[in-house]
């Protein structure tokens, strides 16, 4: 098995930037990676189902520091953003709007976020910074089988670097970038290792990201004027004690704490219709400045001790997720307001949410070479939630609230969520050349809800509970043959879920209002090949998949409340591909690339507003990344290196849009778009000074769409809508300092 400091890229994707000096014994081999994924360490050629690795030094090089950064370099992930640390992550297509993920998180052995649909999950994926990680693995399609709630689209796991008894350590890095349009960005991160003793290391790292607004607000309809609003500040940390009294025995406690900081959110105002923005340039109209903070907190021990025939793993994590915002709801809501109470010219809604998740994992797995692999392990989550929400009418130009007006709309939702549960996985080898791999996995989940709501705009004062149950199996097949240990072909069946819950209704609602929602499931078929040539100069994969989607999750109007339940299913085909190839020394390049056709089989609610044979939203048809990277030695002393990526994503469909689909008969189209990033770097001693370029070619790519109107009133001035934007052109600069 190859060591850690070996594993540089992935057969499954190949985009490691870790060059040929790292690797004595083939220096211009791609690497076989050993993954944990599966809850047990493989190489990615015994993993039996579509992968992505991407290591700590391709995501440092390409200044990959979130989700936004490093889509392009996994087949299938779509990010539907409008603002920092809130975002949509999307596998395979499997969206239709909604507040449930269809995506899990985890972070090394936590699982983050929501599990329930009452906390806005989908929407507030854990976007972790990357920097000191030791990689992210991502594993497309359901994985029910082993991680449960929320994944039916994929899992996205980060894996941080875990401390070493063996160096001392440390490395320093700062650099600014100039945005265009906007103004400097900002950057530093400081990593220290230092072992304690022959048992005990310690490990610390840092963040602080400064990133500029380039967006103005330019007065329309009487607006606020201001210049660059969208700025943000991601900051945080991580800390990590290794404890290692045995080599049977380790201990490893983290904490994890990171703040992201918005101001208004990258959203523009656009022709409805041509999604062109309005103005030439990058405005919104602002009314009340707004903001959108993420924080997250993540307490992790996990214990791993070998039994001898089996090891023995425990994992205790408590994470919170906070949220808060002030949204300006100027335009969509003060005419009402105002025509029912008197003057409101300006008005906004502030919420806050809240999550605090504790889990408990226990799970033991076989460690002695034989006929069969296994796994077995038992599963707990609790977790609480909070939405608090209000509207408050202020004196224009100020955050002053207005008098004399009765109590807007003032709401508490408080929910609970607990799940237990049971799941194991066996690989039988039943030749050198013939695996079959099951897992099952069988969960309980119970949650309740209370809904306080006050004000005229929420009908009145009223105080609501709800609860639901459900018991849910899933599992996955998935036999392989190997034609040795660099090829192999294998065919996956799994099946996914995601948690069904309660509806807070006001008492006493009509018949026929749903009191709960169920979970909707995904069954999935796939046939994947994997290779790695002999002189490891090649390594290529290719999956093919069927996704049939049922009872999806949808926002309803039942006998005039809004609702969640189930409705209609989706289909979706497609083909996903990865290759890296050395044709010389020290040249690697790299294709990855998805041909996705996702699609409604059935006609939602107005509400909703998708109809049947509809693209699923933000799913393009095509997608595809090429990269290349050249590392040479200057006067046979001074190690350089350079680097490009191209990505270009297909013409695809916007949100869902009721209004639109029956003017037009189509949705909105999201035209196609190309990036283009660089990077150069060279290595002076323990010095390494780096240049770089973001989006050169300064795309206008949008990544969200909202709607014209919400109750019934349009959301911007002049029948505008949102729509979200990459960040422009970006060029800067790093220096790096390793001790």
């Amino acid at each position: 098995m190859l060591k850690s400091k070996l594993l540089l890229t992935s057969t499954a994707l190949a985009v490691s930037t870790a060059f040929a000096a790292e690797n004595d014994a083939a220096p211009d081999a791609v690497q076989q990676v050993v993954v944990t994924a599966q809850k047990r360490t493989q190489t990615t050629i015994d993993v039996p189902q579509s992968i992505s690795v991407i290591s700590g030094d391709t995501l440092e090089k390409e200044q990959a520091n979130s989700f936004a950064d490093y889509v392009k370099l996994i087949p299938s992930l779509q990010l539907v953003q409008s603002t920092p640390g809130a975002g949509r992550l999307v596998l395979r297509g499997l969206d239709t709007g909604g507040v449930s993920s269809t995506v899990a998180v985890y972070m090394d052995e936590t699982a983050f976020g929501s599990s329930s649909g009452l906390v806005n999950g989908a929407v507030l994926a854990g976007d972790f910074d990357t920097f000191d990680m030791a990689r992210v693995e991502v594993l497309r399609g359901p994985q029910g089988a082993l991680y449960g709630a929320s994944s039916l689209g994929g899992l996205v796991k980060f894996v941080t670097n875990t401390p070493d008894t063996e160096r001392f350590q440390l490395r320093a890095r700062v650099g600014a970038a100039a945005v265009d349009g906007g103004g400097t960005a900002y950057r530093s991160n400081l990593v220290v290792n230092t072992p304690i003793s022959d048992t005990l290391a310690f490990r610390v790292s840092g963040s602080y990201d400064k990133q500029p607004g380039f967006i103005d607000s330019i007065g329309t309809a009487g607006s606020d004027h201001a210049n660059d609003i969208n700025g943000s500040r991601n900051y945080g940390g991580r800390a990590s004690l290794m404890y290692t009294p045995s080599k049977d025995l380790s201990v490893r406690l983290t904490a994890v704490a990171q703040n992201i900081k918005a101001a208004a959110p990258s959203t523009v105002e656009a022709d409805p219709s041509t999604l062109a923005m309005l103005y030439g340039r990058p405005t919104q109209s602002q009314f009340i400045p707004q903001y959108r903070n993420v924080n997250y907190r993540v307490y992790n021990a996990t214990v791993n001790w070998n039994l001898g025939p089996a090891n023995l793993t425990s994992s205790t994590s408590y994470s919170t997720q906070k949220q808060d915002f002030r949204e300006d709801d100027t335009v969509n809501l003060s005419a009402l307001v105002q025509g029912a109470f008197g003057p409101a010219n300006e008005l906004y809604l502030g919420q806050q949410t809240n999550l605090k998740k504790v889990t408990q994992e226990l799970r033991l797995n076989s460690t002695q070479p034989g006929m069969f692999d296994w796994l077995a392990g038992v599963y707990y989550t609790d977790e609480k939630g909070e939405i608090l929400q209000g509207y408050t009418a202020v004196a224009p130009g100020t955050l002053t609230p207005l008098t004399g007006l009765p109590l807007l709309a003032q709401l508490s939702l408080n929910s609970k969520y607990r799940e237990y549960a049971a799941f194991a996985n066996t690989t039988v080898h039943f030749t050198d050349h013939v695996d079959l791999d099951i897992g099952g996995r069988y969960s309980h989940n119970q949650q309740d809800a209370r809904q306080i709501a006050d004000g005229a705009l929420a009908g009145g004062a009223s105080d609501d509970r709800a609860e639901s149950s459900e018991h849910v199996a899933t599992w996955s097949v998935a036999p392989k043959y190997k034609f040795d240990d660099r090829t192999a072909v294998y065919v996956r069946a799994a099946k996914g879920f995601r948690p069904g819950g309660p509806n807070v209704l006001p008492p006493n609602p009509p018949a026929g209002t749903p009191t709960t929602y169920g979970s909707d499931s995904v069954l999935s078929y796939e046939v994947g090949f994997k290779s790695l040539s002999q002189d490891g100069k090649l390594s290529f994969d290719v999956t093919a998949f069927h996704v049939d989607w049922k009872n999806i999750q949808l926002l309803a109007v039942v006998n005039g409340f809004g609702v969640n339940t189930n409705g209609v299913g989706a289909k979706a085909n497609g083909v996903e591909f990865s290759a890296t190839l050395r044709p010389v020394r020290n040249l690697r390049l790299t294709a990855n690339g998805a041909y996705n056709n996702a699609k409604l089989d059935g006609s939602t609610s107005p509400l909703v507003g998708g109809i049947s044979g509809d693209r699923l939203p933000f799913s393009p048809k095509y997608s595809m990344g090429l990269l290349a990277d050249y590392r040479w030695t200057v006067n046979d002393t001074t190690p350089a290196y350079a680097g490009m990526s191209w990505r270009h994503v297909a013409e695809q469909s916007a949100s869902f849009d009721n209004d639109f689909r029956t003017a037009n008969g189509r949705q909105r189209e999201v035209p196609s778009y190309n990036v283009v990033d660089a990077h150069a770097g060279v290595e002076l001693g323990s010095w390494t000074l780096e240049v770089y370029g973001k989006n050169l070619g300064n795309s206008r790519a949008i990544t969200s769409t909202s709607a014209v109107k919400a109750n019934g009133f349009n959301m911007y001035p002049n029948g505008a809508i949102s729509t979200g934007l990459i960040t422009p052109r970006t060029i800067g600069l790093t220096l790096t300092k390793e001790y």
